[in-house]
């Protein structure tokens, strides 16, 4: 039998107050806590920027940050996320290199069930990863709905919802999100 943090990993339905997960949530705030206490390029901040997502040693996280867990968000070199940005990252956050975040920036791998006793009395959740390519910037206030892919150097126009894929090297915009113009490289 798989666990719930199995099962919300593979993106399947999962309870969402199960005890380890919950732990693990626990953990993540208090590590959020120092993080949003600290003053960025300290010692304590890169302390917690480290803790919050490994391997990511040239991460700049403007505090307030929040997330999830932490662990599930990749991010590749380079890495920019501005004040306020939010992460719910019960699924998958692959982000590659040199993407930029502006402030209020939201991502959200989390879904519910429509139907109410799904959604509430059983208190099920599921993710969907979301992938966001190379030398992407996402302007301010964007949201990226679960299983959206953003691709290679393309530019999301402020106060946009991404709720379906965008393909690299385009501008898009709006609500929802499509493609304005592609972006001649020079």
């Amino acid at each position: 039998m798989r666990t719930e943090k199995e099962k919300m990993l593979a993106g399947e339905p999962y309870e969402a107050w199960d005890e380890e997960l919950v732990a693990e949530r626990v953990a993540c705030r208090k590590t959020l806590q120092k993080l949003n206490n600290a003053i960025p390029n300290t010692p304590e901040w890169r302390s917690a920027v480290d803790e919050l997502i490994p391997n990511a040693p040239d991460a700049y996280l403007e505090p307030p940050f929040r997330c999830d867990y932490g662990s599930n968000i990749k991010v590749g070199k380079n890495f920019y996320a501005n004040f306020n940005c939010v992460v719910l990252d019960v699924g998958e956050v692959i982000i590659g290199d040199n993407v930029l975040l502006a402030p209020n920036v939201q991502i959200y791998t989390a879904g519910h069930p429509l139907d109410v006793k799904g959604r509430v009395e059983e208190a099920v959740e599921f993710g969907h990863k979301i992938t966001i390519g190379d030398n992407v910037w996402l302007g301010g206030g964007v949201i990226v709905c679960p299983g959206v892919n953003i691709g290679a150097n393309s530019v999301i126009g402020a106060g946009s919802v991404v709720t379906k894929d965008i393909p690299g090297n385009v501008v898009a915009a709006g609500n929802p999100c499509r493609v304005i113009k592609p972006i001649e490289q020079r």
